[in-house]
């Protein structure tokens, strides 16, 4: 079996991926946590795991974003950044299409690409998926994240999180070393405390609505099945299995899964050309643009706003935002992460103070329909109206966007709950501080 080592080129970071199998299905493994493609073949568990799948699909694994054998790349990336490394290492693989499948952590970013791009997902499984932790700020969370920077890698740790999460396994002591080899080959200490935050913190309840392809959700009783449930019943068409066993961690320790796997993929039909997409969309515009336009004049104004509209296109290229729409001095574009949204409307607001001129931005994240290359729906009309909420030089966001960029730097003011006209309940807004 060729176990070789390839690097896929994703912004330029290098992320670590194998290819095993021959099988006519792509099928791409999102790792829960950390992972080692080098270290992962020494757990019996998972070596025959991986075997068994790699007899019926073309089995594609990888290593996260500074985890394993992957860059880091800087500071600790947002989820679209890390989603983005998925679609890298298709890409690499000269994968069109594949199935997902995911566990615990990696259940966010496969939700997020499922999403984002249905017509290159034939199938999602996800194992142990949460969408949103209500205790992500509380005292006890914040302590276990100071236990895992402070004592990861260490072998008490390793066989706490062993006792808790595979209680099968933490009497063996192999198995013992095992894991904690695991965990120190996986990730840093620093990289590890970055990951359990972000999914602590990661909020996927107005993402998941937005799948549109065939999910499966995994599950064993205990602290996930109340989450697993709660994620099957947000996506639309998803079914939910109880698999053997009651641990939290590895589903490789039920062997009915690889079986499970390969029925659902097989039953499913493809699905059809999607009519709907997840997208993060932003708007901008010049403050008090009529007032300008009478103080210049009709020359300079228009000569101003090509001045405006090139500097907004760069940045938009930038940051891969698609131009949707121009009105005026107003812009409307989507992206495929809010994060990047979010940086692009930074880099336009200060951009254009060196033209005399102030804009507003309003970003939101949401489903969007399509209609012959134009993209509509109720996200984009709340995305609109965030921007009209924006003050001179400000960057305001919904409560959705900035729950998807926990982990990316970014700083945020709480702008309390607000109408939006047109627009049904109260949305809670929030402006992006100034790095």
């Amino acid at each position: 079996m060729d176990l070789d080592i390839r690097y896929a080129r994703s912004g330029g970071v290098a992320i670590a991926y194998q290819v095993v199998g021959e099988g006519e299905t792509d099928l791409l493994c999102v790792p829960a946590w950390v992972s080692n493609l080098v270290y992962g073949w020494e757990s019996p568990h998972l070596r025959a795991f991986y075997e068994r799948l790699a007899e019926s699909f073309r089995l594609i694994l990888f290593d996260k974003r500074g985890t394993g054998l992957s860059d880091l790349g800087g500071n600790f990336p947002a989820l679209e950044t890390r989603m983005d490394d998925v679609r890298a290492v298709l890409d690499a693989v000269g994968s069109s299409r594949a199935v997902l499948l995911a566990a615990q952590d990696g259940c966010s970013m496969a939700a997020l690409y499922a999403a984002t791009y249905p017509e290159r997902t034939q199938a999602l499984i996800l194992f142990h998926p949460v969408a949103h932790n209500p205790q992500a700020q509380t005292e006890e969370v914040r302590a276990e994240l100071a236990e895992l920077r402070e004592w990861w890698g260490t072998q008490e740790y390793s066989d706490k999180l062993l006792a808790e999460g595979a209680p099968s396994l933490a009497q063996d002591p192999e198995q013992r070393t095992l894991f904690a080899n695991h965990l120190r080959l996986g990730a840093s200490p620093s990289v590890a405390y970055a990951l359990n935050r972000a999914f602590y913190e990661t909020d996927l309840r107005e993402v998941l609505p937005a799948v549109r392809v065939p999910t499966l959700v995994l599950y064993r009783p205990g602290y996930f099945e109340p989450h697993a449930l709660d994620v099957a019943g947000r996506i639309e068409g998803a079914r939910a299995l109880r698999i053997s066993g009651d641990e939290m961690f590895d589903m490789q320790l039920s062997p009915e899964v690889p079986d499970e796997i390969e029925r659902f993929v097989a039953g499913e039909a493809p699905p059809e050309v999607p009519d709907s997409v997840l997208a993060t969309v932003l708007f901008t515009d010049i403050v008090r643009s009529t007032e300008r336009a009478a103080e210049l004049g009709d020359r300079r104004w228009r000569e101003l706003l090509e001045r405006h509209h090139s500097l907004v296109r760069r940045e938009l290229a930038r940051f891969r935002g698609e131009e949707k729409d121009t009105a005026g001095d107003g812009f409307f574009a989507t992206f495929d992460g809010p994060a990047r949204a979010i940086r692009c409307a930074q880099a336009i607001v200060d951009g254009v103070r060196d033209l005399g001129i102030d804009v507003r931005a309003g970003v939101h994240t949401g489903e969007c329909e399509l209609h012959e290359g134009k993209v509509a729906g109720l996200a984009v009309v709340i995305g609109a109206r965030v921007a009209t909420l924006a003050g001179p030089g400000e960057v305001l966001v919904s409560q959705t966007v900035k729950d998807l960029v926990a982990g990316a730097g970014l700083d945020f003011q709480d702008r309390g709950s607000q109408e939006l006209k047109g627009v049904p309940g109260e949305w809670r807004l929030h402006a992006v501080k100034n790095a």
